[in-house]
């Protein structure tokens, strides 16, 4: 009992760190420059606090259940069963996990011209494929890198070709079947799948599973809109709530909650009957890990119910408001600075975002700190967002950041240590999270509207600005630690120990 309410009380601290900024930051916008009805301003603080606890509670979760069920899948996949097997087990799990995921029902909504079963089973498949690419990547010891150049060649060439209403929306795709249920598991996974091999560049490779499934939807969407050439994506905005009452603040909560209820629980539900599979054929676990992981996976349901109502229902609707509001002042421009100082701070509140921290501290024996990985997330999700709203103020074409920032990233990616390279691709998918799609795309939807702009073309898209930046900010990171170690060789010529950043500048991980 004293160990859960140690977690329990470590992981609310690191809730409250992360969502106390985001609060502050809306309260003083409202009290100064964008007024926020009373109505829409109860609907966030009340979602605030159902985020708060929702974070503890998934955290939590992800460490008790998510990461050593991924962990001790890949493994045994890895150790015991024939290629085939495995590739065929990758393929399953990738597209019954993404079948499941509540934001691609959203996406499918967004591209009329294409049935929503058809738009769903494509991107399931492509998931799935690249799950099973990503696998053997692992496996066979294969570069990152330049699996990445061939399907970024390839996505920008059929990019070409795909309508301008329809290019934000199928680069966002990218970001909306990596959620925060999936990224945990299939990370674990490939740490899993990674400890099978012996080889000193094995933790390089326990990396970069989200990376290339994310590459998946993105060319799945790209070959439907060419094959079924779809005129204008339309995108209706809900209206803002307006309550009467404290009863009706209620109701609204209470809506959302049976809603989300049904969703994780269809969400969650392959994972955990793909791992009940495991541990009834082979696995074989101690009823005491068992019973941990019982817990674990309670403790992840109730954390992301409670998570995505609060900023469904609550942080939504200011999120469009103060993006209207501001838009409508004569100095519109404000928007920019005020978009990438969200930007730094909401990355935070993703619950995935401290679930990668952990992986990366843990599986680099804390040689990459979780403070520094976050410090490189705000910083590239900081500017993700300012270019994004500065699409949505001028007009201009996704095509003209996307293009240049994966140019960029993959030139990076020669120069650094490769599980710079790894981390960084995958941190592009989870930044992209539920807090994206709920507080910065309707922040941009809202502004999009007041500057009389196409909401399809302009707003979205910010989930894969999103996605980009960090590719970049933490590849910068790995940069600065080659420099760092090379230069703490040339000072220290002498010296028998070996730093753990000197086996970095190397491209070798060990586990001291």
């Amino acid at each position: 009992m004293n160990f859960y309410q140690t977690k329990f009380a470590e992981k609310l601290e690191e809730a409250l760190k992360a969502v106390l900024p985001i609060i502050g930051l809306v309260l003083l916008l409202s009290f100064t420059i964008a007024p926020i009805p009373p109505s829409i301003l109860l609907l966030f603080l009340f979602g605030a606090v159902l985020l708060v606890i929702g974070m503890m509670f998934f955290t939590l979760g992800a460490e008790l259940a998510m990461t050593p069920m991924g962990e001790k899948v890949g493994t045994k996949m890895a150790r015991s069963m024939k290629l085939q097997v495995v590739l065929f087990l990758c393929f399953l799990l990738g597209c019954l996990i993404t079948v499941s995921e509540p934001d691609l029902q959203v996406l499918a909504e967004q591209v009329p011209s294409i049935p929503n079963h058809i738009l769903i089973l494509a991107v399931a498949f492509g998931v799935g494929f690249f799950l099973m690419v990503a696998m053997m990547r692992m496996l066979f010891s294969r570069s990152l890198p330049s699996l990445l150049i061939v399907c970024y060649i390839l996505v920008f060439i059929l990019a070409f070709f795909v309508p301008k209403d329809f290019l934000a929306v199928a680069f966002d795709s990218g970001g909306v079947t990596t959620g925060p249920m999936t990224v945990p598991f299939i990370m674990s996974m490939g740490v899993g799948f990674a400890a099978v091999r012996s080889d000193k560049h094995a933790e390089d490779d326990s990396f970069g599973l989200v990376a290339l499934c994310s590459i998946g939807p993105i060319l799945a969407v790209l070959l439907l809109g060419l094959l079924y050439h779809p005129g204008d994506a339309v995108y209706i905005p809900s209206e803002l709530p307006v309550l009467q009452d404290s009863v009706e603040l209620w109701q609204h909560f209470a809506r959302g909650f049976p809603e989300y209820m049904g969703e994780i629980m269809v969400s969650l539900l392959p994972i955990a009957l793909f791992f009940a599979a495991f541990q009834i054929l082979s696995l074989r676990l101690k009823k005491k890990t068992l019973l941990k992981i019982i817990i674990g996976i309670a403790y992840t349901y109730i954390g992301l119910v409670l998570f995505l109502t609060g900023v469904n229902v609550g942080f939504m609707p200011a999120g469009n408001h103060l993006g209207q509001t501001i838009a409508a002042l004569p100095y519109r421009w404000i928007l920019i600075p005020i978009g990438m100082i969200i930007g730094y701070f909401i990355v935070k509140a993703e619950p995935a975002v401290y679930v990668l921290m952990e992986q990366v501290e843990e599986i680099t024996s804390g040689a990459i700190s979780g403070r520094s990985m976050g410090v490189s997330l705000s910083l590239g999700v900081s500017v993700s967002v300012g270019l994004a709203i500065t699409r949505v103020l001028t007009g201009v074409s996704i095509f003209w950041f996307i293009l240049p920032g994966y140019v960029i990233a993959i030139c990076l990616s020669f120069w650094v240590p490769k599980i710079f390279t790894a981390i960084a691709f995958d941190s592009g998918g989870v930044a992209s999270g539920p807090m994206t799609a709920t507080f910065l795309l309707p922040f941009a939807m809202g502004a999009c509207q007041a500057v009389g702009g196409n909401i399809v073309r302009d707003a979205f898209g910010v989930v894969a600005m999103v996605a980009m930046t960090p590719l970049i900010a933490v590849q910068i990171q790995g940069a600065v630690y080659q420099f760092r170690s090379r230069k703490q060789e040339m000072a220290e010529p002498e010296t028998i120990s070996v730093s753990y950043l000197d086996i970095l500048a190397d491209d070798d991980i060990i586990e001291l």
